[in-house]
């Protein structure tokens, strides 16, 4: 390998996905707009931003001449192979996301019991004979809608973590990774998307609350990219986790949380807790298998 270039290479893609997606964020939040999830317009913008790593793939093997293989080492990782137990990745990608979901709400409850209200699916305007089925529907529509998802990891787990592996290591890869993925979100959160604007040290708390995640969802997200040698699963999850699978967030009354935590961003922080756990579960064995341990 010719780590020189793949430095540049990686180097002209961070470029890139960074450089095309602010332009287009901060342009919007130098006009005064915020976060407004109900916002058709907002909504799409979010989207385009999810595509423009994977655009940013495209352009850099284009530009430095890498070639476009889909499969095998270097390439695009855009095959499917379920042989060798490699079906088990996609389960994992698939409910995954309920099991930390599950278990963040349930520490939110145990934490702030005031939190519970039996009758909150009902300001959500959810019928409570389809509060079971919620995580099916979450999963199957990640499963499905999951195009910009694509987006997002056919850039960062199909081009900038194999490069950063080969660079420095899967240890350090992972850290590195984790934190250019979250800064790269700094614009949405500092239109308050995930945190909201009104919390002591915004945006800097949010944004260093974003690397966190990102990082140990990173590694899970690694994991299984670099165990199905395919970005598919990597694709599902994180789109199934955008849908926020879960039963027991209709029980949890989220105007009461100014009330009854000291810092409105203390939910998502014990939210990130399993995540951290199961992330860490996950850096072991992907560190072990790449003989770093």
């Amino acid at each position: 390998m010719d780590k020189k270039l793949e430095s540049k290479r990686l180097f002209l893609y961070l470029a890139l996905s960074f450089f095309l997606t602010w332009i287009v964020f901060f342009t919007y939040i130098i006009t005064g707009h915020k976060w407004d999830g109900s916002n058709p317009r907002m909504e799409g913008l979010s989207a385009l931003g999810m595509l423009i790593p994977v655009l940013a793939h495209v352009l850099t093997r284009w530009i430095t001449k890498e070639g476009f293989p889909l499969t095998g080492k270097g390439s695009m990782m855009l095959g499917i192979s379920l042989k060798n137990k490699k079906w088990m990745f996609y389960l994992f990608a698939l409910f995954m996301p309920w099991i930390y979901f599950e278990i963040g709400h349930g520490l939110s409850l145990l934490i702030y019991p005031d939190l519970f209200d039996p009758e909150y699916y009902k300001v959500m305007g959810i019928a409570k004979n389809m509060i079971p089925l919620l995580p099916l529907a979450a999963i199957i529509n990640g499963a499905i809608g999951s195009f910009a998802a694509f987006g997002e990891e056919g850039g960062w787990r199909g081009y900038m973590m194999p490069k950063l592996i080969e660079l420095v290591g899967t240890k350090k890869a992972v850290f590195i990774g984790g934190i250019i993925w979250g800064v790269w979100h700094a614009p949405l959160t500092c239109v308050g998307h995930n945190f909201g604007l009104d919390y002591p040290g915004f945006p800097y708390l949010g944004i260093l609350i974003m690397c966190v995640d990102c990082t140990f969802m990173g590694v899970m997200l690694t994991y299984i990219t670099q165990k199905t040698n395919s970005i598919w699963p990597a694709t599902i999850m994180h789109a199934v986790n955008n849908a926020n699978p879960s039963i027991l967030a209709v029980y949890i009354n989220t105007e009461r949380a100014a009330e009854v935590m000291p810092n409105p961003i203390v939910g998502f922080v014990i939210l990130l807790i399993p995540t951290i756990v199961i992330g860490s579960i996950c850096l072991v064995l992907l560190c072990r298998e790449k003989g770093t341990i």
